[in-house]
């Protein structure tokens, strides 16, 4: 009899595996019968109004091959049929803008990363605001480029102390950096953005992000990697445990967060503002500004702080430090809080910059590895002058490749650094062996 009724559930059982594969496989065949399109709708938004802007080219390209083109009717729409799911690349053609609009942020010209399921009818945002419209000179977009380098390069700065401090004082090279990054923007989204969260402004909303990774890097230190350190395991060991943690991480937000680029609630769409002659959006140059008061603020800790001194000290030798009555522990535990906290704001700024991703700061992560290899790995004075230096050439370097290529150039940095000065910038040489 309990064979028999093992039987019966296992069958019931089976029989529901069934059909919720069956439906699912329905549901695949539906969407994959479905066509498949892309869409939108332009608008030039300027305070609390909201024009239409017809006659302009949308291009769409996959794989470097052109798709097709299309262009927005008197109410602003426009529609393209798609082949099947893939990652498109879409551009808004300037040069068919009308007098009087822009681009809010000129960095958006191509999208190129656009994820399309097979069936799914993908609706793409290109923000237009109030502008000179038409396209822009050589100097023009070399002005806005600049600013624009100089933004990411505050938030590569900005998220490389971090990884180069913790380098410093224990050796690991941590590759979950990025993650932190990531986590700084998601949470900042929680409690600024999300239907779940209370809706504070992002001034607020920042606040918590940044203690709360921070205490995540505290977390870090005290249950992975100190006791691993008191074991003795090897840093490449480390490095392979943080590249794994990294993918822990990374695909954890993915679930919670979802796969769609989302915008905070405060700073997404802002007017152009006339800078030193050049056009930008306000928040640009607040990112700047901020970023450069919390680098200076930071170096000045380690300049003048007796923590900040010890910091240094542990990071030129850890076992002269111990010698002299530094506790080492406190120490490392310290930059880890400190490091974690810098990735959590920088994703704060990134996320301002750009939208809320679950890969966001994955994607930012070789930027940084070039910035903090050009200033020298291990001092925090190097990573800020690196960041803002691949930010800038990084940027700039679009007025003569493409956009999808433009991180090749930080990449290409990197490697002509470590082939001429391995030490970087302002790191100094060490006899190995």
């Amino acid at each position: 009899m309990t064979r028999l009724h093992r039987s019966g559930r296992m069958g019931a059982a089976a029989a529901l595996i069934v059909a919720l594969l069956a439906t699912l496989f329905a549901g695949t065949a539906m969407a994959q019968t479905a066509d498949t399109s892309m869409n939108g709708n332009l608008l030039r938004i300027e305070g609390e109004d909201r024009t239409p802007v017809p006659g302009v080219t949308i291009i769409v390209h996959l794989d470097g091959e052109l798709i097709g083109e299309a262009v927005s009717d008197d109410a602003g729409d426009w529609s393209l049929p798609l082949p099947g799911g893939g990652t498109y690349q879409v551009e808004i053609d300037l040069g068919t803008l009308p007098g009087g609009v822009a681009l809010t942020d000129p960095e958006k010209q191509i999208l190129p990363e656009v994820v399309v399921r097979d069936g799914q009818s993908k609706f793409v945002r290109f923000a237009l605001g109030p502008g000179i419209g038409g396209g822009t000179g050589t100097w023009e977009r070399a002005g806005d480029l600049f600013i624009f380098g100089l933004k990411l390069g505050a938030i590569i700065a900005l998220s490389a102390i971090g990884l180069s401090l913790i380098f410093g004082v224990t050796g690991l090279v941590n590759f979950a950096h990025g993650e932190m990054i990531t986590m700084g923007a998601a949470i900042a989204f929680l409690f600024n953005a999300s239907s779940a969260g209370p809706g504070w402004h992002l001034l607020v909303a920042a606040i918590p992000a940044v203690l709360l990774v921070a205490a995540f890097g505290a977390a870090n230190e005290i249950s992975i990697w100190r006791p691993l350190r008191r074991r003795q395991t090897s840093l490449i060991s480390m490095i392979v445990i943080s590249i794994g943690l990294s993918f822990v991480l990374r695909y954890g937000i993915l679930v919670l967060l979802g796969g769609q680029p989302r915008p905070f609630g405060d700073y997404a769409v802002q007017d152009e503002i006339s800078f030193l002659g050049f056009s930008t959006v306000p928040k640009n140059l607040w990112i700047i500004l901020l970023t450069v008061v919390v680098l200076v603020a930071v170096g000045l800790f380690l300049q003048r702080t007796k923590l900040g001194t010890a910091m240094r000290a542990v990071s030129d030798n850890a076992d002269l430090a111990e010698s002299s009555g530094i506790d080492v522990q406190r120490v490392i535990l310290f930059t880890w809080i400190v490091g974690a906290g810098l990735a959590g704001l920088g994703g704060v700024m990134f996320g301002v910059s750009e939208q809320v991703q679950w890969d966001m700061g994955f994607k930012l992560l070789l930027l940084i590895f070039a910035a903090v290899i050009l200033g020298g790995l291990g001092t925090a004075f190097g990573a800020m002058i690196g960041g803002f230096a691949i930010g800038v050439a990084v940027e700039m370097s679009t007025l003569w490749v493409p956009n999808e290529f433009k991180n090749v150039i930080a990449l290409g940095i990197l490697v002509v650094m470590l082939l001429i000065r391995p030490q970087g910038l302002l790191g100094t040489r060490e006899r190995i062996g």
